[in-house]
């Protein structure tokens, strides 16, 4: 596996793609009801699924997709208790804690062999929670965790129906609609991975976002206006002032390199563009 601050356009593969749909269309079935209310797909296949791959504006190309899937938890989970439940259908189906490099489980990735052969693994996440500090993780059980997110209760206000359609771990046929994290959340919860770890996928989902969704930033601004006094979109802005403010600032800079155009300043110009009418609309 690549490193994630490494990780480049070139990384990733329709194959890889196809693989993490595969595993979303197997949660989706899996879970069934518990996906209605209970959890929201987020993270870097949220790009693909909610912007048409097949109706793209003029210039854009595929979005390249993920290695992983990320599943939001509501914190009503901990309320019903219904992450038992959540864990126990993902037994039940195959799913297992994954390893870590030492050979430990990873309480909040869990992996699902594929009927290619190969393995998909599934990232958790929640919002904080009282007395836990963010990027910990939050033990549900003994072996099933989530990673502690900030903002993440907004891919829960800002979220949209997608349908699913292809072949789940098994090869059965699936139709199912799934939530996914709509374009605003997407960009506050990228921004402030963009300044929490030096990934530079996170800036680049940002700017494909931006460039692509609807009639462009100002269509993703408005999904934020109901929120605009939330404490995580206010800390994204802030970010996104500082880190794309211009063309040598480590956001337009992260974008060139995962597209592997690193330096390319007509590039980087353009991702400073894009975020500058963003903040303008917001």
């Amino acid at each position: 596996m690549i490193p994630d601050d490494l990780a480049t356009a070139a990384s990733y593969t329709p194959e890889g793609l196809v693989r993490i749909r595969t595993a979303c269309l197997t949660v989706a079935g899996v879970l069934g009801d518990l996906m209605d209310e209970e959890i929201t797909i987020v993270g870097g296949l949220v790009p693909s699924l909610i912007i048409d791959q097949e109706n793209l504006p003029e210039g854009a190309d595929p979005h390249p997709g993920t290695m992983d899937l990320d599943l939001a938890l509501q914190l009503a989970v901990l309320e019903k208790a219904g992450y038992r439940e959540i864990s126990a259908r993902l037994r039940g189906a195959g799913f297992e804690p994954d390893r870590n490099a030492s050979g430990g489980p990873t309480v909040q990735r869990w992996t699902v062999a594929t009927g290619d052969g190969g393995r998909v693994t599934i990232d958790f996440l929640i919002p904080p929670v009282d007395g836990a500090r963010p990027g910990r993780i939050f033990h549900l059980e003994g072996d099933f965790g989530a990673v502690i997110s900030p903002g993440l209760d907004l891919a829960f206000r800002d979220r949209m129906i997608h349908p699913l359609d292809g072949l789940n771990a098994r090869g059965d046929h699936l139709t199912r609609d799934v939530w996914v994290c709509g374009p605003g959340a997407l960009v506050v919860l990228k921004a402030l991975a963009c300044r929490g770890r030096e990934k530079p996928k996170d800036a680049f989902d940002l700017f494909y976002v931006l460039r692509n969704f609807g009639k462009g930033p100002a269509d993703v601004a408005e999904r934020l206006r109901p929120w605009a006094g939330h404490e995580a979109v206010g800390r994204a802005r802030e970010i996104l002032a500082s880190d794309f403010a211009d063309v040598r600032r480590p956001g337009p800079r992260r974008v060139a390199r995962f597209l592997g155009m690193d330096g390319d300043d007509a590039l980087q110009a353009d991702v400073v563009a894009f975020v500058s009418e963003f903040l303008d609309a917001w």
